[in-house]
């Protein structure tokens, strides 16, 4: 491993799969206790937090652990960006990431639901409103869809089989790519002469050094989301009352909820496609060769403008007071 690989911000991308471990087991243990259907799934939470051995910390720490998942794969994605490590041969690495911060906030979206909660119930029922403006793309989300199973049950299917899974296979995908194109060169050090990998003249460290390092910040993730777990225990809401809009959704979804209230419920679907398009796009329509920040202002210009665009939007849904639009 070049030694500029050992630097913190460039094992962000170990400290988000670390968290997904993390969640993959609490995840386990939570499930023993769960009960997937609508009228028990909200009690079933509440018996894990009052009569479960450590069950308010295990779910303590399996919302937070999702938190500090999103959070560092965004951090991720924003040091592969400010490094143009998304450039030419790592585009296909980029798309899978894209396609990993998608499903990371599909998995938060089936947890919020699986609450079952005030506010779970009506993340579906936008979810479900949704899938109705999406006509046939949006089957999934219909309670017709499979009439005999609830859609609650669904998606803890979702939760816990599926889209874990999906990641799983991208995330070997991902270091499989990684192995295959070694580490991207730092964009302020010499590059070897295909300006693809580091330098040869770059000293190394063995890769146990690098996995020593990512099981160390594993450990101080683990003790500072088990302090988080115990100050600031997982939400819970009562069971939900149908008819009735009272909450804001997770933090991550306050921006397409701010186009909501301007433009109406389409506008989360397209605000959505439009954020993630721009993601996926990226490494096709940014062809400076040049990689260090400073050196690509068109992509740092339109960066910055994307960037305050959702911290403003994110500003106003907090700020703004709940609107019914179910």
């Amino acid at each position: 491993m070049p030694e500029h690989a050992n630097r913190f911000a460039w094992t962000l991308g170990g400290i988000t799969a670390i968290s997904f471990f993390l969640l993959i087991g609490s995840g386990i243990l939570l499930v023993q206790f769960y009960s997937p259907m609508p009228e028990t799934a909200n009690q079933s939470i509440r018996t894990i937090e009052t009569e479960v051995w450590g069950g308010s910390l295990i779910r303590g720490v399996h919302f937070w652990a999702s938190q500090a998942m999103y959070v560092s794969a965004l951090l991720h994605m924003i040091r592969i960006f400010l490094t143009g490590s998304y450039k030419k041969p790592r585009e296909g690495n980029w798309l899978i990431g894209v396609g990993m911060l998608g499903l990371v906030t599909f998995a938060i979206f089936t947890g919020t639901v699986l609450k079952w909660d005030q506010e779970g119930f009506e993340a579906l029922g936008h979810n479900v409103e949704i899938g109705s403006l999406l006509g046939g793309l949006g089957f999934w989300f219909s309670p017709e869809f499979a009439g005999q199973i609830s859609i609650l049950l669904r998606l803890y299917g979702a939760h816990v089989v599926i889209i874990p899974g999906i990641i799983l296979v991208l995330v070997v995908l991902h270091f499989l790519l990684v192995k295959r194109h070694r580490m991207s060169p730092h964009p302020l050090l010499p590059a070897g002469t295909s300006t693809e990998q580091a330098a040869e003249a770059e000293p190394t460290k063995p890769f146990t050094h690098h996995i020593r390092r990512l099981v160390a910040f594993g450990i101080a993730l683990t003790g500072i989301l088990g302090i988080l777990a115990v100050l600031l225990p997982a939400p819970l809401g009562s069971t939900p009352v149908p008819g009735i809009e009272i909450t804001k959704p997770p933090w991550m979804f306050w921006w397409p909820f701010t186009l909501e209230n301007w433009f109406g419920l389409s506008a989360i679907v397209w605000g959505e496609l439009a954020f993630f398009s721009l993601l996926a796009i990226l490494p096709f329509v940014d062809r400076n060769p040049k990689r260090w920040w400073r050196r690509r202002p068109v992509a740092m210009g339109v960066a910055l403008v994307l960037l305050a665009v959702l911290v403003v939007l994110t500003v106003l849904l907090a700020v703004t007071p709940t609107e019914v639009h179910l």
